[in-house]
């Protein structure tokens, strides 16, 4: 076993490992091997740094030794990752009166006052942690400023620059081990014994006689990728602080605003572009380079990753792989599938501040801004006039749908991350929020309740956060969405890669266009019942649930018919040869009865009834737990002639298409909430002889592959014995979540975020896919299904469909695959190369 040291020189050939020393001190290593002028480092270890804030006392002279007899020093932090932050550099230590004195004879009195009293302010207060304000003293010296010091502290300010860079290690070291950082880095995945080693700078002075100065530059723009030289530098200055705001501070190239480094030392500046391309090249990114020019002589002090937004993420690794200095495996790999969303949604400005109000579930990503509205009419009139708007309801309903069109946002008090807002905002595009428990909403008075009292009524303008969900007040600024070139070409190389099926839930000609567009490769899920959201069509589909004969039904049915009939069409000729899986009629009743007084009053007329014998057909249908009532296959079997329907507008769509395009449509059907193998063998019976009516009608035999939505414990337990009925088993998890574990997907929200927060859960089962309870009913049904029928396609069509973890475990399984709203198609496409990529790695080893 190797003997590694605590600290040693940075070199070419010296043994710096990032998970020991850092990931800026590997950097560092790097320039240096780069052959770029790096001023002498020595690298301090994780375990030393650990030592360093327990130990009385440690002899760094031999660390010393590796910098001039008469040092002045910087200390950085080095993470192992650098995204988890750390303590501020700290500059100029070493600095005392013989330093001064030194430091007079090359820079100057005036330069060398400065830097030993912006030194005593900065151990003071940034390592002793006294009061900045000791300190607000007029004409403020040196001189002066030791003598605050040591009456603040009852001691005299230390001289040895041993004893000074002793306390400075240990201030950074206890810094990081602070309650504070924890939190800060664990919010950014650090685990909890993450470690920090230090870096240890012969400081490059950028005050002098001759050219001197501090700057920054970066050679892209962070928020698009575009190339360009982005910077700015600071003549008679140190380190990266005192840029941030400065008038003072020159532009990198040539502007019309002011002076520019370009002109005013176009060699030092040719140089920096110059290090940008060995970076670029050596370091195989885009970095951000901190640099110092001392008596005209340019250093490299630090380079990292240069800051960037998702968009630009794209641009560099397609960059770089079409420049081939990494793969395309390697490019891919590089994108997180969660940034995606990035790129398809607008999104609050990274750093923009905003007073946050209530937080809710993250239930659709994406970010927007507008008025409170509290009514879906509220919404459309808003939007008539151009006004962007939230939509603010308890929960949401088929009669909202219009609202949420209209609006930009939607924010929901009660429901979860598989609510009908959630589900219906992601198939949109729209950013919401649901669950948020700490309003209370008056509809009535237009208004909602913060547990502390303040209320916000409707006209109030929020920001709508959806994926942190938070709500804020006001307008914050917003990026835009951004999908490119770049981006188009990136997805073409997973798809490459990745060695699962991605499909779509989409219910409607408008949403198959979206799917399409993002690639979907067929529908996974088309739930047909949402086809019937739009006023007109909700309207008929409500005579048919409230006709109490079959005459009256048949006859609302003759009506849906149609309709039905023109979307399957329009779908089917969207997708042409792509597979498309229509689920059959699936209304918890409670989401398609009118609740509002309106509503009743509407179908009233419609019907031609009071508004009370309405009201009691409402009661008489009403029931006490509507997801586990009649819904799904169980309303097909007691009113058979609804799937019959539904069957025939399928069969005649698909035979119009054949008609005028001469492309073969093979549908997949699909019966929801199956328990038992009889319920199935009923269904298919009569779809056998529309199937067959439709075919002796259009004289030709119509084909169709018929399966199963599991989305029942007992149907993923018995998937052997329908499996005899069927073709494919697609799994529901939204229910099958939802039932295994007994929690409603709409109210889990309340307690949720408690059950995460000590550990009952390790995730929201409806976020994450429960691998170990859930995922091992989808194991057995997944292998009784294969047993019994080893042709039986396999997928998942809940909203776990979109999330990596969740596609990693079904690809594991066998499934054929993945099916999601279409704004998450991306990301699983994505997350699927992801996945392929590094099984292949694995394998390899």
């Amino acid at each position: 076993m190797l003997d590694l040291p605590n600290y040693q020189l940075i070199t070419p050939s010296a043994l710096i490992k990032e998970d020991l020393h850092g990931a800026r001190a590997k950097c560092l290593q790097r320039l240096v091997r780069l052959d770029l002028t790096v001023p002498e480092t020595v690298s301090l270890s994780v375990p030393f740094v650990r030592t360093i804030s327990a130990a009385k006392h440690i002899d760094l002279g031999p660390l010393l030794t590796n910098f001039s007899s008469l040092p002045i020093l910087s200390v950085r932090s080095s993470p192992i990752n650098s995204e988890w932050g750390g303590p501020s550099t700290v500059l100029n230590i070493g600095m005392n009166k013989e330093a001064e004195g030194w430091c007079s004879d090359i820079l100057g009195q005036e330069a060398a006052k400065k830097i030993h009293l912006t030194f005593i302010k900065s151990f003071a207060c940034d390592v002793m942690r006294l009061d900045d304000d000791i300190f607000n003293i007029p004409e403020l010296t040196p001189e002066t400023a030791l003598k605050v010091y040591e009456q603040e502290m009852e001691e005299e300010f230390p001289s040895s620059i041993e004893i000074q860079l002793l306390e400075v290690l240990r201030s950074m070291s206890r810094e990081w081990q602070g309650t504070s950082a924890r939190l800060l880095r664990a919010s950014k995945g650090a685990p909890e014994d993450a470690g920090l080693g230090l870096v240890v700078q012969r400081m490059v002075f950028g005050i002098g006689k001759a050219e001197s100065g501090a700057g920054v530059i970066q050679f892209i723009e962070s928020d698009t990728g575009e190339k360009k030289e982005v910077g700015r530098y600071l003549p008679q200055s140190q380190g990266r602080n005192l840029l941030v705001g400065n008038e003072m501070a020159m532009f990198l190239t040539k502007d019309a605003r002011g002076r520019s480094l370009e002109e005013s030392q176009p060699k030092i500046f040719t140089k920096l572009r110059m290090a940008g391309e060995v970076c670029f090249k050596g370091l195989r990114d885009e970095m951000q380079i901190e640099f110092t020019l001392e008596g005209g002589k340019l250093f490299i002090i630090d380079a990292v990753s240069t800051p960037r937004s998702a968009r630009a993420s794209v641009e560099i690794v397609t960059r770089l792989a079409e420049k081939m200095i990494i793969t395309k495996e390697e490019a891919v790999l590089r994108i997180e599938p969660k940034a995606v969303a990035q790129l398809l949604h607008k999104q609050v400005v990274e750093g923009a501040v905003g007073e946050v109000i209530a937080r809710g579930i993250a239930a659709s990503p994406g970010a927007t801004f507008g008025k409170l509205v509290f009514s879906s009419i509220a919404a459309q009139a808003a939007a008539s006039q151009g006004e962007s708007c939230i939509l603010v309801r308890r929960e949401t309903s088929p009669e909202d749908i219009r609202g949420m069109h209209a609006a930009s946002g939607v924010l929901t008090e009660r429901g979860g991350n598989t609510s009908h807002a959630a589900v219906i905002a992601r198939g949109l595009g729209l950013p919401c929020v649901s669950g948020v428990t700490n309003i209370e909403i008056d509809t009535k008075l237009k208004c909602f309740v913060l547990d502390n009292g303040r209320v916000f009524s409707e006209g109030d303008v929020v920001t709508l956060d959806g994926t942190s969900g938070e709500i804020l007040v006001g307008e914050l600024p917003l990026t835009p969405a951004g999908v490119g070139e770049s981006f188009d070409k990136l997805m073409g190389w997973a798809d490459t890669f990745r060695d699962i099926q991605v499909r779509a839930n989409a219910d409607t000609p408008q949403d198959v266009l979206l799917a399409k567009s993002f690639v979907a490769e067929g529908i996974g899920l088309c739930r047909t019942e949402h086809m019937f959201f739009e006023e007109e069509r909700l309207t008929v589909l409500r005579e048919a649930i409230f006709a109490d004969n079959n005459v009256d039904r048949n006859a609302a049915l003759e009506r849906l018919l149609p309709m039905q009939r023109e979307d399957f069409f329009e779908i089917f000729n969207i997708m042409g040869e792509l597979p498309v899986c229509l689920r059959l009629f699936d209304p918890p009743l409670h989401e398609f009865l009118p609740s509002s007084r309106s509503g009743i009053q509407q179908m009233a007329e419609a019907m031609n009834l009071t508004a009370k014998e309405v009201q009691e057909r409402i009661e008489s249908l009403s029931e006490f737990n509507p997801m586990l009532g009649m819904r799904g296959v169980r309303l097909g079997i007691t009113v058979p002639e609804i799937y019959d329907m539904q069957a025939r507008a399928i069969f005649e769509a698909a035979s119009e298409v054949r008609k005028h395009s001469g492309i073969k449509i093979v549908p997949e059907i699909m019966i929801p909430l199956v328990s038992a193998k009889q319920e199935v063998s009923l269904v298919k019976t009569r779809m056998d002889a529309v199937a067959l009516e439709v075919s002796k009608e259009v004289g030709h035999e119509v084909e169709f592959k018929l399966g199963i939505m599991v989305e029942t414990p007992r149907a993923a337990l018995r998937a052997g014995d329908i499996a005899e009925y069927v073709t494919f088993l697609s799994f529901g998890t939204n229910d099958m979540t939802q039932m295994t574990y007994g929690l409603s997907r709409d109210d889990s929200g309340r307690f949720m975020s408690a059950y995460v927060a000590q550990k009952v859960f390790p995730e929201d089962p409806f976020h994450a896919l429960d691998q170990t309870g859930v995922g091992e009913l989808l194991s057995i049904a997944c292998e009784r299904g294969r047993g019994a029928s080893p042709n039986l396609v396999l997928s998942v069509c809940g909203e776990h469909g979109g999330d990596p973890e969740s596609i990693s475990f079904c690809r594991n399984l066998g499934m054929d695959y993945v099916s999601c709203s279409p704004y998450r198609v991306p990301i699983a496409r994505l997350a699927a190369a992801h996945i392929a990529i590094n099984n292949k790695k694995l394998e390899n080893i």
